[in-house]
């Protein structure tokens, strides 16, 4: 006996359940465990823990990045992934697909750290220089997904961006490859960094704020100088300083919403050389974080304002720098919602849905990527596991133990390259079909 046709209402609703099957499948892909499979084989796995080990040994800091560099084209060369060098310095630009629209890229970071490494076997080579971030770790998951995304060239409905970047440690390598046109057309970029905070073979992220904007301000508070035992005949800038330290604590305890978490520090106080003499100035300096560019920016405002208003209040002038030493100010990293939908379907066939940590918290730390997101209309940042017990890998990041688990690396590399796969399969989709035209960027 024939089954009943379905009433017109269920009719809607199954053809509505069959489209979002249909989307979720198209956007993890079909074969994303292969992916990850294909990464983990023997072969592939020792490949790229090879290539880590080889650019840890040998540490380059921010835009001195020649030998890691000139590795990543020799490996390019090796698969016959076309690039262009330089790019911003040391950087290197590759692509993998059609050589048309639409474009998706994908990121890693090559500097390290001034930093001197314990023993290990494999420990840097270079004295007071460590890959103590993972950015070793980053190059050789970027260049395992590109070896991935090119033995399957022929399935890709788009082109992948691929985005060696140099300069990431001082905060303007992302600024400097975007002004150099790398993400020029690109529609949507992923990044990722290694954490101890999830185990190996898992993966996080969240929709929204994950890492916070940043700045640095330094100040020099001045007065006039004298000795001590006459403070009646000078104007004290120590006391002045002191009084804009307690002041800068005022502005996230009672100017900043409590639901938009944000954090000022003053980390430094240098003033005076004798126990009896009052110097002439006092500097000052700190960092203030955010997760919101209209909180940042109110509190890089307010923070100029208490300064000099508290130092004119004790008969002090004072002059503000936010740009001490170089340093940038990096906007929030914030994640498209649509995005990390895409992400955490990807990221369960991937790596399996329970194995997959969609709801982070966000963290005060801060990434130069939030550069790329400022100039791609979408962004996606994700964390990588790397916590082993067992081996050590326990140490977070800037820490001359820091460890990377080399079993990490097979889950970056198959996660990037299905990141991209997904999305521009997805592209295609939605255009009806991939849409291929010459493109002579690189």
């Amino acid at each position: 006996m024939a089954a009943p046709a379905p009433r017109p209402a269920r009719a809607a609703t199954l053809a509505l359940l069959a489209l979002v099957a249909a989307w979720l499948g198209a956007s993890a892909g079909a074969g994303s465990d292969d992916v990850l499979r294909r990464a983990q084989r023997d072969e592939f796995a020792a490949w790229m823990a090879g290539v880590r080990r080889a650019i840890h040994e040998r540490p380059e800091l921010a835009f001195e990045e020649h030998e890691t560099s000139a590795l990543v084209r020799r490996e390019l060369d090796a698969m016959g992934v076309a690039y262009r060098h330089p790019v911003a310095g040391t950087g290197v630009v590759a692509a993998v697909g059609t050589g048309g629209p639409p474009f998706v890229a994908l990121r890693a970071d090559m500097d390290a750290l001034p930093l001197q490494e314990v023993e290990w076997d494999h420990k840097s080579k270079e004295t007071r220089k460590m890959h103590a971030c993972g950015h070793d770790a980053h190059t050789a998951m970027l260049l395992g997904a590109a070896r991935i995304l090119h033995e399957r060239r022929h399935d890709l409905q788009g082109t992948v961006v691929l985005l060696f970047q140099p300069g990431e440690e001082v905060g303007i390598g992302a600024k400097k490859m975007v002004e150099a046109g790398a993400v020029e057309n690109v529609e949507a970029i992923f990044g990722f960094h290694v954490t101890v905070m999830l185990p190996t073979g898992v993966v996080g992220s969240r929709a929204g704020p994950l890492l916070a904007g940043c700045g640095f301000f330094e100040a020099v508070i001045t007065g006039a100088g004298g000795h001590a035992a006459t403070p009646h005949n000078i104007v004290d800038p120590v006391v002045a300083a002191s009084s804009v330290v307690l002041s800068l604590q005022s502005l996230v305890s009672r100017e900043a919403d409590p639901l938009d978490s944000q954090v000022v520090t003053v980390t430094r106080f240098q003033g005076g050389g004798a126990f009896n003499v009052i110097p002439d100035s006092v500097a000052i300096g700190g960092t203030f974080r955010c997760f919101s560019s209209d909180g940042f920016m109110r509190l890089k405002r307010r923070i100029e304002e208490v300064i000099v208003s508290q130092s004119a209040v004790h008969r002090c002038a004072a002059s503000v720098d936010f740009g001490a030493g170089g340093s940038p100010l990096l906007p929030p990293t914030v994640n498209a919602a649509s995005l990390h939908a895409h992400f955490e379907a990807v990221a369960a066939e991937t790596v399996g849905a329970s194995a997959v940590r969609a709801a982070m918290a966000p963290c005060m730390g801060s990434e130069d990527f939030a550069s790329f997101s400022e100039a791609v209309p979408a962004s996606h940042f994700y964390f990588v596991g790397i916590r082993n017990e067992g081996i050590g890998a326990v140490h977070a990041a800037h820490s001359p133990h820091f460890l990377v688990d080399d079993d990490a690396l097979p889950y970056g590399a198959a996660m990037h390259a299905n990141l991209a796969i997904g999305y521009l399969r997805n592209r295609a989709a939605a255009n009806d079909g991939p849409v291929v035209a010459p493109h002579d960027e690189l």
